[in-house]
């Protein structure tokens, strides 16, 4: 991967590559779909030694521009850093408490759509007059009811979607990122990366180099009826050519991974290894690239889209701390499900970080049978997850952590 290089705001050095290279990444999401009602950037400040302590690299943290919906995904003056998830001051506070304990910001860069300020083409808000990025309708795709081109990706409806083919439309959001890296972002998680082509993206993060980047290109699972086909190939390729698209310099959120092992947990364990023997998710064939979790603020919280099995979270953790892959943990399991369950995370990212297991781990699956899944990572850690009974043989190796239908060994 070739190396792109910058100088942030101390005129240090950049490198975008590095962190995807060492791949020693732990993300925390830091906010659910109720986040908003509940003074967050205060919040969260509070929280960022134990963020710190707990082994956190990076936080990805909730749109902090001004928006319609108070959730931050309807935006609108994007320059405008009062939310409703506190003012400008107190995310700024937060940024700085983050930078202090060496926690990178990740912003959520939602830039496939844009609420206009006024009417335009068609009698329609496609227009940006009167605020920042002050577009016309040039800037939104034709078939959202601009005057710009056809979309390169998916429609996000009821809402104007912006034309990155316009080359006035990517600098000037290029620029925007640029301001938002001073502001003391560090990382960018690009939101509904399916409505616009990735080469835009690989275009963003070249223009305002985060140190790491990682897109939600979810679209649905291989189904056969209701049931979940054991087979996701297809799926998996699909996201891999958005990596692909991206020049490689972007990571993704590994759906693939999240839809088999939740279907995994409920007593079929054999989709846990491919026909090729490998796990079955973008983990399974480009593991650097593949950000592994269990919920987010859509598929979990009170949205609850896609939810992971609430009695087996665990065990999911138990799996994604431990395996190839950048594992990362979401806010309510983390805060909200009590001392105990954060505990029982933090043991598992120990661990991860003792055996020095990283995103590239060799991993050799040992046991996938309905009732029971068992796997050695690198070389000195083996772990268990199921009902069914099982242990690593030989005397060298030693139980690091147990819990419900879940084990880990280390030598």
């Amino acid at each position: 991967m070739g190396s792109l290089s910058n100088y942030d705001e101390n005129n240090q050095q950049v490198d975008i590559g590095a962190i995807l290279r060492k791949g020693r990444e732990i993300l925390l999401q830091g906010f659910n779909w109720e986040s908003h009602k509940h003074n967050w950037w205060r919040n969260l400040e509070q929280k960022v030694p134990d963020l710190a302590k707990s082994g956190f690299t990076s936080v990805w943290l909730p749109p902090a521009t001004h928006s319609f919906s108070p959730e931050g995904y309807l935006p609108q003056n994007l320059n405008d850093l009062n939310s409703s998830y506190g003012s400008e001051h107190l995310l700024k506070q937060l940024l700085q408490k983050m930078k202090q304990y060496k926690v990178r910001a990740m912003a959520d860069i939602v830039i496939n759509h844009r609420v206009g300020t006024s009417k335009g083409h068609n009698g329609m808000y496609n227009r940006y007059d009167g605020i920042p990025l002050s577009w016309d309708e040039r800037a939104v795709t034709s078939c959202t009811g601009g005057l710009g081109s056809k979309s390169t990706g998916d429609n996000f409806n009821g809402v104007p979607n912006i034309d990155h083919s316009q080359h006035f439309v990517r600098n000037d959001l290029i620029k925007w990122m640029q301001w938002l890296r001073s502001v003391g972002f560090q990382d960018f998680r690009f939101d509904f990366a399916r409505g616009y082509s990735p080469k835009y993206v690989k275009e963003y993060i070249e223009g305002a180099k985060p140190l790491f980047s990682v897109g939600e290109y979810w679209d649905s699972c291989n189904y056969h009826g209701h049931e979940l086909d054991y087979n996701q190939d297809s799926h998996r390729q699909r996201i891999i050519n958005w990596i692909d698209g991206t020049g490689q310099l972007s990571a993704t959120f590994d759906f693939t991974t999240k839809g088999i092992l939740q279907e995994a947990v409920k007593g079929q364990f054999w989709r846990l290894r491919d026909a090729q023997g490998k796990p079955p998710g973008v983990m399974g064939w480009w593991p650097s690239r593949a950000v592994t979790f269990l919920d987010n603020h859509d598929t979990g919280s009170t949205q609850a889209h896609w939810p992971f099995p609430r009695n087996n979270v665990m065990e999911g953790y138990a799996y994604i701390l431990t395996h190839p892959g950048i594992p990362a943990v979401f806010y309510d399991h983390f805060y909200d499900w009590g001392n105990s369950t954060h505990d029982k995370i933090v043991k598992l990212i120990d661990i991860r970080k003792s055996q020095d297991i990283h995103s590239r781990s060799s991993i050799q699956i040992l046991e996938a049978q309905p009732n029971l899944y068992s796997a050695m990572i690198g070389e000195k850690l083996c772990m268990k997850i199921g009902d069914g009974s099982w242990c690593p043989s030989g005397r060298e190796w030693t139980l690091a952590t147990s819990g419900h239908q879940y084990a880990v060994w280390q030598k």
